[in-house]
């Protein structure tokens, strides 16, 4: 059999989406050797190899609307608006246990995508051990702006997305001969360069950082062009894309139970729609 990898797009609660297409994956026996997680793709994406179909979906309608998990409350007491104690501790051990010894013994690869402060690259960090490192899925999903600077081994970090949103060069460094991508934009999406507003707070938070505000900058450029690979790639039949089939609008904070709902059965339905074609790729 020939080693499959996943690449796992974040996007906030875009990766809402993500969990449908994850499940769906995993309820049709889809099997894959390792995945490449950024920010919520890496979050969610854990789930796969602890076998926790639906867990991801539960805690995230049991807990959205709860000022302990994610909300401007949490961002001004703490500087993070996705609460460190509440949502990366309380809830993976104790609240909707992550089962980590079957993430263990499951013995795949798993990286979580982070971006280094002080280089303004991307460094993609191992996972063995989720309860031992959460705070490498704090570091991938600490969103600029409304996350403190994670530190991990005297390195800073912030959210994956900001230096390699997609690492499909990663995926394909380490070996894998089919890979599978999950994105969370439609076809024609592409990203647009910061608002000029947002960039000037930026450039004043973290003037500290020159390489990672440059990182910032050409963000935009750097996706589009990864995304234009990426559609070449997959028309030649090299990888295998899983995208929205529609944009999906849906607030950092969801609204209500509604619009989670119908986000995550969007990549359900997605999913169900190309699965003969995607074990007709991994058997090629």
């Amino acid at each position: 059999m020939k080693k499959v990898g996943m690449v796992l797009e974040g996007g906030a609660m875009r990766g809402i989406y993500t969990m449908g297409v994850l499940d769906t994956l995993f309820e049709n026996k889809i099997e894959v050797d390792g995945i490449i997680g950024v920010s919520a793709g890496a979050l969610f994406g854990a789930n796969y190899f602890s076998n926790q179909v639906g867990r991801a979906l539960r805690y995230t309608k049991k807990y959205y609307n709860d000022k302990r998990y994610i909300s401007k409350k949490s961002l001004f007491l703490t500087g993070n608006i996705v609460n460190k104690n509440f949502a990366f501790y309380k809830v993976t051990k104790e609240l909707d246990p992550f089962d980590n010894d079957t993430f263990i013994k499951a013995n795949k690869d798993y990286y979580a995508v982070a971006t280094n402060v002080c280089t303004g690259e991307a460094e993609y960090l191992k996972i063995t051990d989720v309860y031992k490192q959460l705070e490498a899925f704090r570091a991938t999903s600490a969103m600029p702006m409304v996350s403190r600077i994670v530190k991990i081994d005297g390195k800073k970090y912030l959210d994956g997305g900001i230096s390699d949103s997609i690492p499909i060069d990663k995926c394909i460094s380490l070996g894998y001969e089919k890979i599978i991508v999950v994105l969370t934009q439609p076809l024609d999406y592409r990203k647009k360069p910061v608002d000029k507003d947002k960039m000037k707070f930026a450039r004043f938070k973290y003037r500290k950082y020159k390489k990672l505000l440059n990182t910032m900058e050409n963000r935009y450029k750097e996706y589009n062009s990864t995304l234009e690979r990426i559609i070449d790639m997959e028309n030649k039949k090299e990888i295998f894309v899983i995208r929205p089939s529609k944009r999906i609008k849906i607030n950092l904070v969801p609204k209500n139970d509604l619009e989670i709902d119908n986000t995550y059965q969007l990549g359900v339905s997605d999913c169900k729609k190309i699965l003969k074609d995607l074990k007709k790729y991994l058997k090629s």
